[in-house]
C-alpha cells in the first residue's frame, strides 16, 4: 500500500485504541518546503546564546509534544538551539554543530563521547521545512514519514510483541525518527535527560518511532498482539484467583 492509499485518520484511531493511548499518534513530515495550507509554528524565536544557538523551543523534540494539539509547519532556524537534535534531523552537520556550547557540555559530563556522536543516525539530506501533528488530521498533501508514539511499558511491550524487528534504543531519543525515516525501522527510545528535561515527559514515558509508510501492516500487527495479549491477561487474572 502506497502512502497516498493510507487513511491516516482511521490508522491513528485503530492505533490509538489497540494501545490505548493516552496521547495521540503524531505524524512528521520532511519536505524542501513548508505545505501550502499549513500554519507555520509561530512562538518567538528565542534571544540568542552565547554561541548563537536560538530556536523556537528548547529542542526540536518539544515540536513532538506542541503536535498533540495541532499541525504545524517548522522551518531549520525554528530547531536551532538543539544541536544534537539539529545533527539527527539532518539540518546540520557534526562538523558544523561541534563548536557550540551544548555540545561542549555534553561531552565535558561524559553523558556521551566523541565517537557515540559520530554514528548518531540522522535523516539524509537537508529539509527545508517539518511538519508536525496529529496523525489522524494530516492535512491533503502531506504525507507523513513517521509516525511518533509517546508509550509506557505496557504499550512497548505490545509493540515489541507485534514487531519482532524493533529496535530499543536510547540517547539521543530523538534519533529514533531518523532510523524510522531512512532505515525503515520501527525504533522505539526509553529516553534521555536531555529530552526528558526540555520536554516535560514524566518519568514511565517512552517513545516510538514508527515508518508512516507501512503503517497499515503495523496497525494490523498491533491488533493481532494486543488482543493475544488482553487474552492472557484473562487467563492469568482468573488463575491468581487461587491465591487469594
Amino acid at each position: 500500500m502506497t502512502d497516498t492509499e493510507l487513511d491516516w485518520a482511521a490508522l491513528s484511531d485503530r492505533l490509538a485504541a489497540s494501545l490505548h493511548l493516552p496521547t495521540p499518534p503524531i505524524g512528521i513530515a520532511f519536505s524542501e518546503e513548508p505545505p501550502a495550507g499549513v500554519l507555520p509554528f509561530d512562538a518567538p524565536m528565542s534571544a540568542p546564546g552565547p554561541d548563537g544557538r536560538r530556536g523556537r523551543v528548547p529542542a526540536g523534540c518539544v515540536f513532538w509534544v506542541r503536535a498533540a494539539a495541532s499541525t504545524f509547519s517548522t522551518v531549520p532556524e525554528d530547531h536551532g538551539n538543539c544541536s544534537v537534535g539539529r545533527v539527527t534531523h539532518g539540518l546540520a552537520s557534526l562538523e558544523e554543530v561541534a563548536g557550540n556550547d551544548d555540545v561542549a557540555a555534553l561531552l565535558a559530563s561524559g553523558w556521551v563521547s566523541e565517537d557515540a556522536v559520530r554514528g548518531v543516525p540522522a535523516v539524509g539530506g537537508r529539509p527545508g521545512a517539518i511538519t508536525y501533528g496529529p496523525l489522524r488530521d494530516t492535512p491533503a498533501g502531506v504525507r507523513p514519514d513517521v509516525v511518533l508514539l509517546r508509550v509506557n511499558g505496557r504499550q512497548l511491550m505490545v509493540l515489541s510483541d507485534a514487531l519482532p524487528s524493533m529496535r530499543i534504543e536510547g540517547k539521543p531519543q530523538c534519533h529514533v525518527v531518523a532510523l524510522a525515516k531512512e532505515h525503515r525501522v520501527a525504533a522505539a527510545s526509553v529516553g534521555c535527560a536531555l529530552s526528558r528535561a526540555r520536554t516535560g515527559m514524566t518519568p514511565e514515558e517512552m517513545t516510538c518511532a514508527l515508518p508512516a509508510g507501512e503503517l497499515a501492516e503495523t496497525v494490523a500487527a498491533v491488533e493481532r498482539a494486543s488482543e493475544v495479549d488482553s487474552g492472557v491477561a484473562r487467563y492469568a487474572a482468573t488463575d491468581s484467583r487461587r491465591f487469594s
